[in-house]
């Protein structure tokens, strides 16, 4: 019987699940947050129990550690009776540069690497080291992976991932598409694979993770050959609070005529962009969606700016790929929000998909997974909700 823990650190919070690798079932789930905030707490929800709340301060990320793993033993809400039952811990990592091209055991020459590409992703690798590092702490002999969001979108060939920069650019700086998002890509098109019922190395698919961070990967023959994020996870559709693509003479213009700092303009691409800007509302699509039906006009230009940008990728990559089998929407947005997938579904019929608008409205149930065209569309549309933790567990599984 092996239970994999399953550790996604971020600055100030760590997100975990324990999954039966017998069954796949999540035995416990839950969230340390404020870590090293005050009024820090644990979200602990336990297979079969009540969800608790644990009220205690985390100094620190061991400290977090420390807590899960208490709840996890604990006898009236935990799930496990001691340590000794944790398998392996699977670590989400951001970014793994052009080293990791899949999951790994951690050991010293990786935890060097991670570290190596901080500056890479400085918001997100530095926690996930922390995150790392509080684990082999608490558990030095239980083995541990590293999951890369980017190690699925390393298959993508040089045409695809360079920039039109200074080659020197590239040798020197590692200035080249990353993409991002890469295990919820994998997973999904697996699973839609498994919904057709085809090899997964015999189809084209387009899968789009549309969430408050959107990117959209060409996954050919079941690698990633394109993808919509870039160096940094700003390219792109446009999202919540992010620009997504935009004409890079745009930030010197903006310094210039607003008297702003790099780092202004970064904070302002950023956080204070994408539909949250162009609308002037929220960034939370349901609030944009609300608003447009009252009449709101900014709130209808962001959600059309949105799903114009979503439509020319789509169509971008079946070119790319000469072709595309099936569409995948999933993550918060594309599996909750019916009214952007019409919106997008209806703008491709000319691509031979025959939208359903019932089958797209009664998705089933807490699963909403299914197909939203009709069983004789060309392309075949499906919503399949994303599940990078089950991902990270069925890598963390092979390697040990």
């Amino acid at each position: 019987m092996k239970k994999i823990l399953i550790i996604n650190a971020g600055s100030s919070s760590l997100k975990y699940q324990l999954i039966d690798m017998d069954d796949e079932k999540v035995l416990a789930k839950g969230n340390a947050e404020r870590i090293g905030i005050p009024d820090s707490k644990l979200n602990h929800s336990p297979l079969g129990k009540d969800s608790v709340v644990v009220d205690t301060q985390f100094d620190n990320h061991i400290d977090a550690i420390k807590m899960v793993i208490s709840a996890l033993v604990h006898p009236e809400y935990g799930v496990i009776k001691d340590m000794s039952e944790i398998s392996a811990v699977g670590h989400r990592v951001v970014h793994g540069g052009e080293k990791f091209s899949k999951s790994v055991i951690i050991d010293e020459e990786v935890m060097d690497a991670i570290k190596k590409n901080v500056e890479l992703a400085p918001l997100h690798n530095p926690a996930n080291i922390m995150g790392i590092e509080a684990c082999k702490n608490i558990m030095p002999n239980v083995p541990m992976t590293a999951v890369f969001d980017t190690a699925f979108h390393q298959t993508m060939p040089n045409k695809a991932f360079l920039y039109a920069v200074p080659y020197e650019a590239y040798e020197e700086y590692g200035i080249r598409r990353y993409g991002f998002h890469g295990t919820s890509h994998k997973y999904v098109a697996m699973r839609a694979a498994i919904l057709l019922n085809k090899p997964l190395d015999s189809l084209k698919i387009i899968t789009c993770h549309l969430g408050n961070g959107a990117s959209i990967t060409a996954v050919k023959h079941g690698k990633s050959i394109d993808t919509s994020m870039g160096f940094t996870p700003l390219e792109g559709v446009p999202m919540g609070t992010r620009s997504g693509s935009i004409d890079p003479a745009i930030i010197n213009y903006m310094m210039e005529k607003a008297g702003l700092s790099s780092d202004e303009v970064n904070e302002i691409l950023n956080k204070r962009s994408g539909v949250l800007g162009l609308s002037g509302i929220s960034s939370d699509f349901r609030d944009l969606v609300s608003a447009a039906k009252e009449g709101n006009k900014r709130a209808k230009i962001a959600l059309d700016v949105y799903d114009y940008q979503v439509e020319k990728f789509i169509g971008s990559y079946a070119a790319a790929m000469g072709g595309v089998d099936c569409i995948v929407f999933t993550a918060g947005i594309g599996e909750n929000t019916s009214v952007i997938r019409e919106d997008i579904c209806t703008s491709l019929e000319y691509m031979g998909i025959d939208f359903d608008k019932e089958r797209n409205n009664n998705i089933p149930g807490k699963v909403k997974e299914g197909p939203v065209t009709t069983d004789k569309s060309k392309i075949s549309v499906l919503v399949i909700p994303t599940d990078e933790e089950l991902m990270i567990a069925r890598e963390t599984m092979e390697l040990i």
